[in-house]
């Protein structure tokens, strides 16, 4: 068993404890609270003066598939073949020997969602993974994949510019995604008109098994939440649209000018993953963008997630997020954007996001405010095992080979 005493615990759901103790066990957190016995035998931490929160939850990157150094040889996150390649699997391209791995889980970051990129209005499917493991088995979080879709300039800049072919406009992007999913539902009603003659007594004349059709069909039948990248305002309402038209599991991805219509959001209750928050004007569709954003959405009544959106760069998400509440951002909404708000979004709030008895022991020990860049992560845990720390030597029992 493994005991932190002693630090200013941030729970998220159930308020901070000062001088508290979390006491973990096979992996799980078995106690937490501020006059928690420590077992004889534990092994101690000293978190005094230290903040310990949940590990931090990075709700959309795309690390270990945009492969870092960024060369060809690692480049696995765009599949440039098709506008439409819902088919293919971030799984079948995550490299648990990505470098960006431990320099994130360094930041005490514990889990993340990873997946295509934004180059096909369809890219096909990510997941969340935990940060440690040999292998993408051990990694992956089941139960947790996404669909990737994306409007505005980039399927249009890979196609229409760069191959010469649709999607050259707005409209065709927009048309893509619709035909796609029409596709993938008259698939799904061959399928059920075979399955309904097979119980009247006559052979199921199924159609062709379509690995493109079948993962859309499951976005389809809400198993599998779309996250739909848009920056401008007017492409993230076309994501909207089209997303109740086909009644999807949806969320909006960037969000980049959606404090110009944060009340519509805040209507229809889609969730938004801001960021990432250093963006320039690089291109057309980011030249409003605004550091602000993430403030306006959350006081507007939009569930807000943070993200970095590329691979190292996670770790530096925390203080990008002390930006975003200097900016506006409620403090407390900022923590809950990269810890349960995050877990909710992936599916496994059940598991991470907060510090409650019966999840994952999953806990980053920061020894100042976690969002300020003076801070420093000094103890990463996944599932009970430490993966980083640099504690002292008089405050570290950890079990770690330092």
């Amino acid at each position: 068993m493994i005991a932190i005493k002693g630090g200013k615990i941030l729970t998220i759901t159930q308020g901070v404890i000062e001088d508290g103790v979390v006491l973990v066990e096979n992996g799980k957190i078995a106690a937490i609270g501020k006059d928690v016995a420590i077992p004889e035998g534990a092994k101690v931490i000293d978190a005094t003066g230290k903040t310990v929160m949940p590990g931090l939850i990075d709700a959309h990157s795309h690390i270990s598939l945009f492969g870092e150094p960024h060369v060809p040889a690692t480049s696995d996150g765009n599949e440039v073949s098709s506008p439409n390649t819902a088919q293919v699997r971030g799984l079948d391209a995550l490299n648990p020997a990505d470098p960006a791995i431990p320099m994130v889980r360094d930041a005490g970051f514990t889990t993340l969602y990873t997946g295509p990129g934004s180059a096909n209005v369809i890219g096909g499917t990510g997941m969340a993974i935990k940060l440690r493991g040999r292998t993408a088995e051990e990694m992956v979080i089941p139960g947790t994949e996404a669909m990737k879709m994306a409007l505005g300039e980039n399927p249009k800049r890979v196609y229409g510019q760069g191959q010469k072919k649709a999607p050259y406009t707005r409209m065709a992007n927009a048309s893509v995604l619709r035909e796609s999913l029409i596709e993938a539902q008259n698939y799904l009603n061959k399928i059920e008109f075979a399955q309904a003659e097979a119980t009247e007594g006559k052979p199921a004349k199924l159609p062709d098994r379509n690995l493109k059709l079948e993962m859309l069909g499951k976005v389809l039948r809400r198993e599998m939440k779309a996250r739909i990248h848009s920056h401008r305002a007017d492409d993230i309402m076309t994501a909207v649209r089209i997303a109740e038209e086909f009644n999807l599991d949806y969320s909006i991805e960037h969000c980049t000018e959606g404090y110009k219509i944060a009340d519509i959001l805040a209507e229809k209750g889609v969730t938004c993953v801001v960021g990432p928050m250093l963006m320039g004007p690089s291109k057309h569709e980011l030249w409003d963008v605004r550091l602000e954003t993430a403030g306006v959405l959350t006081k507007a009544g939009v569930r807000v997630c943070l993200m970095a959106d590329t691979s190292s760069a996670t770790k530096w998400l925390p203080i990008h997020v002390g930006l975003v509440v200097r900016e506006g951002m409620p403090e407390e909404e900022a923590f809950k954007a990269v810890t349960i708000y995050a877990a909710e979004l992936l599916g496994i709030a059940d598991k991470v996001g907060s510090l409650e008895v019966g999840k994952d022991a999953d806990i980053a020990i920061f020894n100042g405010h976690p969002f300020c860049n003076f801070t420093k992560c000094e103890l990463t845990m996944i599932d009970g095992q430490v993966w980083h720390c640099t504690l002292n030597d008089d405050k570290c029992n950890c079990g770690c080979d330092k």
